[in-house]
């Protein structure tokens, strides 16, 4: 039965990891919509725009792009500019990874969030690199996890993917994942405009991780497929306990 699969993304509209995820969703034959950025989006995390309008395009048939963010892309998609109810909510392929803290600076991971907030499975996908990328094998790896996430009684399902950048027969397998961490290396750049002016790059050495069994770091750099299951409450349920007696300090 073709289902309804929303597509969104943070790297815009033109970019190549989404329309290849377009014709991977195409090929199962389910009915595909897409509403993403008119521009790159990445670090935007899970933010809104509530201070300026937004322009919405129709590029092609159930198909826009937005001056939003991803996360307002699913949102519109959703309250109004498409009729039909979505079964799946898909973001990516993102051209660099998602893991760890990364997460939490992600467009690819919020505009899958605010699928999941909404009460439909959600997925965001990522393809583990920064440099030449090569999705020839994202195929054979997302579309039989599409369909196992279709299948689940679960509507609330989220799980972030992150895909080895590498052929498909060296890939090892699937690992289920926990979020690793991430060893940041951030300075800020200071310099000047022709005017005399200064301006800032927030910049730095590419950040590397720490190594820990069992997470989604460990899983890529073993050549496995990571899929990490996400949900949105933060809450720290050990430091609840440490932290109990602040009650009395009022």
């Amino acid at each position: 039965m073709a289902l309804n699969i929303l597509l969104s993304n943070d790297d815009g509209i033109n970019a190549e990891g989404l329309i290849v995820l377009e014709k991977i969703v195409r090929s199962m034959g389910h009915n595909v919509f897409i509403v993403a950025p008119d521009k790159n989006q990445s670090a935007t995390s899970h933010s809104l725009t509530l201070t300026k309008p937004l322009r919405i395009n129709e590029i092609s048939k159930n198909k826009w792009e937005t001056t939003g963010t991803p996360t307002d892309c699913v949102l519109i998609a959703t309250h109004g500019l498409i009729n039909e109810k979505m079964d799946m909510i898909i973001s990516g392929i993102n051209h660099g990874p998602n893991m760890g803290e990364d997460i939490l600076y992600s467009g690819t991971v919020a505009a899958a969030m605010e699928g999941h907030l909404m009460g439909v499975p959600a997925i965001a996908i990522s393809l583990a690199t920064y440099n030449e990328k090569d999705f020839t094998n994202c195929k054979n790896v997302i579309i039989p996890i599409i369909d196992f996430i279709l299948n689940l009684d679960n509507k609330r399902i989220f799980i972030n993917v992150n895909i080895p950048n590498i052929k498909n027969k060296k890939i090892n397998g699937i690992k289920i994942t926990e979020l690793g961490s991430r060893v940041y290396s951030d300075i800020l750049i200071e310099k000047s405009d022709p005017r005399g002016k200064k301006y800032y790059w927030i910049g730095g050495s590419e950040p590397t991780y720490e190594d820990i069994e069992g997470t989604d770091f460990e899983a890529i750099a073993n050549n496995y497929i990571s899929i990490t299951p996400l949900h949105t409450n933060l809450t720290d349920k050990d430091a609840m306990t440490t932290i109990r007696e602040i009650k009395n300090v009022l």
